[in-house]
């Protein structure tokens, strides 16, 4: 009777052993992305009439009232950050900005590191003189000094042609357009090639000191780039901007700036 009271003492145990035993936890759900409550927009703050600073140093432009405007929409802060405009992808990508807007070209070798949102706007690679200069086309360029902006998407138009950039003396780089076209203006450049956006508000401000050429170093189109990963916040910003569109809020901002509707 001992034998079998202990044998049943063993089964029972071995039966609440296995009842006590805890199942293994279900893994934990990733936790779902923070919502976007600031986007930090990256801008070269010297690129009028797209974004530069006031007489009270304020920054301003056409792209900085389309973002506001974007940003209200989304229901989200914006900052504006200037940043070296050289360096943009480079920012992006260490996540010191979260959007690059400020006339940023949309080019086949920045998509390869950029996701870009839907065009908005078309520009032109024009041409400016001194308004007393003998250049009066691309060919004219031969054995003179250019001036374009370093990084800026002038460079990557010059340089695609390539029999027409062979040609010049030299292909002068500056840190902003403001700089190259004051070069102009004293004699050490012949030509400056730059966004026209950019060259027509300066020749407008100046009509006596530049001319822009009927050439141009080609059309293209400018976006709001991204980091590729950051899918959410692409998807809402081309809404807001295909919306901006629609009801024409980005009409009235580009008519604000240029006289005139120049959205895409």
């Amino acid at each position: 009777m001992k034998k079998i009271a202990a044998v049943a003492l063993l089964t029972l145990g071995a039966v609440l052993a296995g009842c006590s035993k805890q199942e293994p936890a279900a893994p934990a759900a990733a936790p779902a992305p923070a919502a976007v409550t600031k986007i930090v927009v990256g801008l070269d703050d010297n690129f009028p009439p797209m974004g530069f600073r006031n007489e009270k140093n304020e920054l301003v432009g056409f792209d900085i009232d389309m973002a506001k405007e974007a940003a209200k929409r989304l229901g989200v802060e914006v900052e504006f950050k200037p940043i070296d405009w050289s360096a943009k992808e480079a920012e992006l990508s260490g996540k010191r900005v979260d959007v690059l807007w400020n006339g940023l070209t949309i080019t086949e070798e920045r998509k390869q590191n950029i996701a870009f949102t839907a065009p908005y706007m078309e520009n032109h690679q024009i041409i400016v003189v001194a308004a007393n200069s003998a250049i009066k086309t691309k060919a004219d360029l031969a054995g003179k000094v250019v001036g374009a902006q370093e990084g800026s998407s002038a460079v990557d138009a010059v340089k695609k042609e390539d029999a027409v950039f062979q040609s010049f003396k030299e292909l002068k780089t500056f840190g902003d357009n403001v700089t190259a076209l004051m070069d102009l203006t004293t004699g050490r450049l012949e030509a400056v090639v730059v966004d026209e956006v950019v060259g027509r508000y300066y020749v407008a401000k100046k009509p006596g000191d530049y001319a822009v050429l009927d050439d141009n170093f080609g059309t293209e189109e400018y976006g709001v780039g991204l980091r590729k990963d950051d899918t959410d916040l692409h998807g809402k910003i081309d809404k807001a901007l295909a919306d901006m569109k629609a009801d024409g809020a980005a009409a009235k901002i580009a008519e604000q700036w240029f006289g005139k509707n120049i959205i895409k």
